[in-house]
């Protein structure tokens, strides 16, 4: 199989771990993986404003006057 034994002991003690119910151990992220971690984060947040900007302008009556220009009122 070409497997180190180093490798194979590891696998053996997390599916060992794994059968005992304990949570195998978190790997440290990468800086890619930290970056694209706060981007996902980033765009749920503008996501959410954007949401909310698009119901706070259906709530804003608009106009047309006679021009045919648009006229807020708050």
């Amino acid at each position: 199989m070409n497997v180190g034994v180093s490798t194979m002991d590891t696998w053996v003690r997390q599916l060992k771990d794994e059968q005992a119910g304990k949570s195998p151990k978190a790997m440290p992220m990468t800086p890619e993986q930290l970056e694209i971690r706060e981007l996902k984060k980033q765009i749920q947040r503008i996501e959410m404003e954007n949401d909310i900007l698009k119901k706070a302008t259906a709530l804003l009556p608009l106009t047309c006057d006679k021009d045919d220009e648009r006229t807020e009122y708050y």
